[in-house]
């Protein structure tokens, strides 16, 4: 009998190589390369066919008929937002996180929302369906007709389940544990992860039938598989936070019908999560009077301002190097700052250590926290208090000059709205002078002239 041919796959990426290497010619990780069988020439690559048994077909682009379907609401509005306005029938969305964050959960609580509106099954291969039960009856889920639960994990009893049922909505928990019997791979690698998505892909593309997948991450945050499991959905949610807050941020990395990075905030409590619709006051309600080293940056997430306060710590190193430690800030945008306050407003920061973080445990990355951050050091340095009722937004140049950002009409009306008195901004970030009832607008050029100004 003729030996099985083989390749190796690199589970990062998805790229196929003839032998193993240490290291992926294609993404460069280390230890990724997986042994596979290849595919025998006879199996069926099925083309695209829906439930009813039609075949796609070639059409010339004026001849493509459109439908326009509405987006489907569920009761949170957390959730809407993130994925743009709503549910989109026949899309494909994948919820990442780490285990215990509540991807199970939010589905749940979806999935009895939706149950009202259609059909739902409910596909666990981790859960037996006494647990699912059990978890909906704390949660508070309505014991609906329409509300199926299926605990399996092979993708030909799934599809017939699909054919059998007609669901609207299909929750596959989680993509992992699913598998292809006509796939020789163990379940969870990488050829049964990139076979079953695309068998789901096609029953959501050609039936109209919405699917949600959960995947497991990685140690390092990342969806766990082939990189090309993200290319191939609509959707990539990602849920964070950590077991020692009850707040959960649900934030949208890819989105085809959507604005990506857009954030929504949840907090887990014993009846599942609430959604917290007012996260400003959230990330501000801790703050302190009369404190140094403390800023609030009107930070943009997806199409939502959001006010989060930025503090900072610095003391004289003990060391022979000065540390530089971030939670919330990317530590090299807190080192690129001090560079700059050092060299353009002549502060010895070199021998000094430096703590910084972004309250609440957001995460923030965009250039507009730069001001603010660079306000929250310099404060701590000099022992020079903020005030309460300043806000922060503008990016930072390596010459000390105070760059313009996107939307900052809506950063200043949502910094009025929560009533702060003054925000500054960027002097070229405003075409036209506006004027807020309540908020002083104040432009600066450069970072020594902001400091003056805020810190006097």
């Amino acid at each position: 009998m003729a030996k099985a041919k083989t390749h190796f796959v690199c589970s990062n990426c998805g790229d196929i190589s003839q032998r193993y290497l240490g290291r992926c010619s294609n993404c460069g990780a280390w230890g990724t390369l997986v042994e596979e069988v290849v595919p025998s020439d006879k199996v069926d690559r099925k083309n695209r066919v829906n439930l009813a048994g039609q075949v796609a077909k070639v059409e010339r682009l004026n001849q493509v008929a459109l439908e326009e379907v509405p987006r489907v609401k569920t009761k949170i509005e957390e959730f809407n937002r993130v994925l743009g306005g709503g549910i989109v029938p026949g899309s494909m969305v994948l919820i990442g996180g780490d285990p215990g964050i509540g991807k199970s959960t939010l589905l749940l609580q979806v999935s009895g929302q939706l149950a009202g509106q259609g059909v739902v099954l409910y596909v666990s291969g981790e859960e037996s369906a006494a647990q699912i039960k059990l978890r909906a009856e704390r949660l508070g889920v309505e014991d609906d007709h329409n509300f199926l639960i299926y605990p399996e994990t092979d993708m030909t009893q799934i599809r017939k389940a699909i054919d059998d049922y007609g669901p609207e909505y299909v929750i596959i928990d989680s993509i992992q544990t699913m598998q292809q019997p006509d796939v020789n791979s163990a379940v969870g690698s990488v050829a049964q992860i990139r076979e079953t998505t695309a068998e789901l892909l096609q029953i959501a593309k050609t039936n109209g039938i919405t699917i949600f997948v959960v995947g497991h991450v990685t140690k390092e945050g990342a969806i766990a598989g082939p990189k090309i499991l993200e290319h191939m959905v609509d959707t990539v949610l990602y849920f964070e936070g950590d077991n020692q807050r009850s707040y959960r941020l649900l934030r949208a990395v890819k989105n085809r019908f959507g604005s990506t990075n857009e954030l929504g905030v949840f907090e887990m409590q014993q009846e599942g999560l609430t959604e917290v619709l007012n996260p400003s006051e959230m990330f501000l309600e801790e703050r302190m009077e009369a404190t140094t080293g403390s800023a609030v940056v009107v930070a943009l997430e997806g199409t939502r301002p959001i006010l989060v306060e930025l503090q900072a710590l610095v003391t004289p190193t003990v060391f022979g190097n000065a540390q530089r430690t971030s939670s919330g800030i990317d530590r090299n945008r807190v080192s690129l700052i001090m560079a700059v306050l050092e060299k353009r407003t002549n502060m010895l920061l070199q021998n000094q250590d430096a703590y910084v973080r972004a309250a609440g445990g957001v995460k923030l990355n965009e250039p507009a926290v730069d001001l603010a951050l660079a306000v929250a050091i310099a404060s701590s340095y000099r022992e020079a208090e903020t005030r309460l009722t300043d806000a922060f937004v503008g990016e930072i140049g390596l010459t000390g000059e105070i760059r313009r950002v996107p939307h900052i009409e809506e950063r200043i009306t949502e910094a009025h709205k929560l009533g702060f008195k003054r925000i500054f901004i960027p002097k070229n970030s405003l075409k036209n002078t506006l004027h807020v009832e309540g908020i002083q607008v104040i432009t600066v050029k450069t970072l020594r002239e902001a400091l003056d100004l805020a810190l006097s």
